[in-house]
């Protein structure tokens, strides 16, 4: 505060030179750090208007991973980039604000060294002689402030002072530090009386200045009413505080300085008025779309945690309880058992293990399944944290990523559990997860090659400890052959296209679907849309508009009921974007896949530090037929293609499968076994 003191104790002397009145003094000073501060202001007020204009984007990036706060947060963290948008700089006033108000304490603490510039030596003497005489300790932080006001009421004869030259005392009795008949050297709390006026005046320019950010600041005024009412409460609160305790100049400066900035506020909105940057009908319909999402998911808390409190409560329990527990398997919520089914019935099958099943979903269908060797438990977000740091098992499967990144953490009692990712799909893990999503994992199990190259590139790029690499496969994709060659195979006349696109950002439907259409309808094909679920939660309104305007036609169907995979399997060509549908599809069915090449869903943008082409990227020119967007005129013609030519054989494909997919048919009994030895190891331990 030294330091700072100096330095503002300068602007603030020559402002007393000039005004040779105290309360005017302040006041100037606080015009030119406004006027110095200016540039400043103005970058604020720019990046103010940028993140408003995101924030219809926010919202509906928000809406449309409702619940997924990871997502959400990278999605938001690459828009910030994109638009160079730094929330740090918000900040910066809040800061200097913080950094002047320091100065300004320390300069009204200390009017013999900044106003009247004298000597540490003269003012060390002076307030020895005063606080021999009074008894008062040098070091109390008003002892300057006292002896100004002492001499200004006393005068200069008094004989404790006897030792300091008159001139000196001269200099510090003309040194009136009253305005409008207020001490700005007193503190309120101890003088009471007209003094009181300034922490009222502090508190008071607090609300107005609250009141006018909360109209015409251009970030503030989008704030929650919560928000707002958190931030007033705040601010009134502690300026009236701080005013009975402060001497009245600080409080006064802080009087003039929230003034000042309202007046600021509003020229900056003038010069820089946000509505010609801002959409804010965009903005109140994205408010809309996302306050109907929390609306329907407050309701659906209430009831789930009034409904399942206690089973999570039970469940936790018995979780920890569980003697000497060996096997536990995370599944991130319903749906997910799908990835683990032929592993986990393969250990229960051939060993005793019991293996214990942690599901985020309270209805989750694998309740169903629970016996004395298959314990299901319900574990919510919340507590799962904690359960997860007092994990103590022999080895935790997973098919969640960012182990030890976010809110996941590997165990704190026990340090040699082997935590094993499963994949949920068999992508590149390079490309399609987060940078360093693996890195915490001892084991991962890989669905074909290039996971494997990638897993090694990122351990040599990074300097990572070598994981455990299992050549596993995919079981799903294991089921779904199963299940097509049992089956009946359809033979299609028309041939039938499906479309199965993704819901990411920029999917074939919000590019391009009419386009597609109208190159493909009237061909001689019948043409299914099957879009992503999600899709349809979110983009119900989208698809409402594709139905009513084709519904008439015969050789076009919506399908909205994703019951049954029978659409999938009896397809001739499925067409999508990025979606991992296709490898489902063509190592199913030995069929070819068209792609549109939309852009690509990057989770990692720094993928091509690691010199690997990424599985996506090269296996969709081997599965089928990549078409750009600018050339989907030619649809037709690549169909034809992959119906009839022979790149696209049966016998190609099945080629093509046995390169790309590690135990096809046979990835249960793999990864199974894999478990069982390391089990095995460790209770040898």
């Amino acid at each position: 505060m030294q330091i700072i003191g100096d330095f503002f104790g300068w602007i603030m002397y020559f402002c007393y030179r000039v005004m040779h009145d105290y309360g005017l003094t302040i006041l100037l000073f606080t015009l030119i750090t406004k006027v110095v501060l200016l540039p400043v202001s103005i970058m604020v007020q720019k990046n103010s208007i940028k993140m408003v204009k995101m924030y219809p984007e926010m919202n509906r990036i928000r809406a449309k991973y409702y619940g997924n706060n990871d997502l959400i947060s990278e999605e938001q963290y690459q828009l910030y980039k994109r638009e160079n948008y730094h929330p740090m700089l918000d900040l910066i006033p809040v800061v200097l604000q913080l950094i002047i108000l320091m100065g300004v304490i320390d300069v009204i603490y200390k009017p013999l060294r900044h106003l009247l510039r004298m000597a540490q030596g003269t003012i060390d003497a002076v307030v020895r002689a005063f606080a021999a005489a009074t008894g008062m300790s040098t070091e109390v932080s008003s002892i300057q402030i006292q002896i100004v006001d002492f001499l200004a009421e006393r005068g200069i004869s008094e004989s404790f002072f006897a030792s300091v030259p008159s001139d000196v005392l001269n200099s510090i009795s003309s040194l009136n530090l009253t305005f409008c008949g207020i001490d700005l050297g007193a503190i309120p709390i101890n003088t009471g009386g007209i003094s009181y006026l300034i922490p009222v005046g502090a508190a008071l320019s607090s609300w107005l200045m609250c009141a006018a950010q909360n109209r015409a600041n251009v970030l503030q005024s989008e704030q929650s009413r919560a928000n707002k009412l958190i931030t007033l409460s705040i601010s009134v609160g502690l300026s009236l505080y701080l005013g009975f305790f402060v001497p009245g100049g600080v409080g006064f400066y802080w009087i003039i300085s929230n003034l000042m900035s309202i007046a600021l506020m509003y020229i900056l909105n003038y010069f820089i008025n946000p509505k010609k940057y801002i959409d804010y009908a965009a903005l109140e319909e994205s408010r809309g779309e996302l306050e109907k999402l929390k609306s329907y998911g407050a309701q659906s808390g209430q009831k789930k945690n009034k409904e399942y409190a206690a089973l999570e409560k039970r469940d936790y329990k018995r979780f920890e309880r569980y003697p000497n527990k060996q096997l536990v398997f995370y599944s991130e919520g319903k749906g997910f058992y799908k990835y683990f089914r032929d592993v986990i019935e393969y250990i229960l099958k051939k060993t005793d293990i019991t293996i214990h099943y942690i599901t985020g979903d309270p209805k989750d269908e694998v309740f169903d399944l629970q016996s004395d060797q298959f314990q299901v438990y319900y574990i919510g977000e919340n507590k799962l944290i904690v359960l997860m740091l007092k994990m103590d098992a022999d080895m935790v499967v997973m098919t969640m990523p960012d182990l030890q990144k976010y809110h996941i953490k590997r165990s704190m009692v026990r340090e040699d559990i082997e935590y094993v990712y499963m994949d949920h799909g068999i992508g590149s893990i390079n490309l399609m997860l987060r940078k360093h999503a693996l890195d915490y994992f001892d084991t991962v199990f890989a669905s074909n090659e290039i996971v494997c190259r990638e897993i090694r590139g990122q351990e040599e790029k990074y300097s990572l400890k070598p994981k455990n690499i299992v050549p596993y496969g995919f079981g799903l994709i294991d089921n779904m052959i199963a299940a097509y060659e049992g089956g009946e195979k359809a033979e299609n006349d028309p041939k039938v296209i499906l479309i199965a696109p993704s819901w990411q950002e920029d999917n074939l439907v919000d590019l391009c679907i009419d386009e597609i259409l109208q190159n493909l309808l009237g061909r001689g094909y019948r043409v299914i849309l099957r879009p992503h679920p999600q899709y349809v939660r979110h983009f119900k309104e989208k698809l409402e508009r594709l139905k009513k305007e084709y519904e008439k036609r015969e050789d076009f169907m919506l399908q909205m009921d994703f019951s049954s995979n029978d659409t999938v399997f009896n397809a001739d060509i499925l067409m999508t974007d990025w979606s991992g549908i296709a490898y489902e599809y063509s190592f199913t069915t030995l069929k070819p896949s068209l792609f549109i090449n939309t852009p690509m869903k990057v989770m990692n943008p720094d993928y091509e530090e690691i010199d690997v082409v990424p599985f996506d990227i090269e296996v969709r020119e081997r599965m089928g037929i990549s078409v750009e967007t600018d050339s989907l005129d030619t649809l037709p013609e690549v169909v034809e293609r992959l119906l009839t030519g022979e790149d696209y054989s049966r016998e190609r494909m099945r080629e093509m499968r046995e390169k790309y997919l590690y135990n096809i048919s046979g990835s249960a009994q793999v990864g199974a076994k894999y478990i069982i030895r390391r089990l095995i190891e460790a209770s040898g331990r």
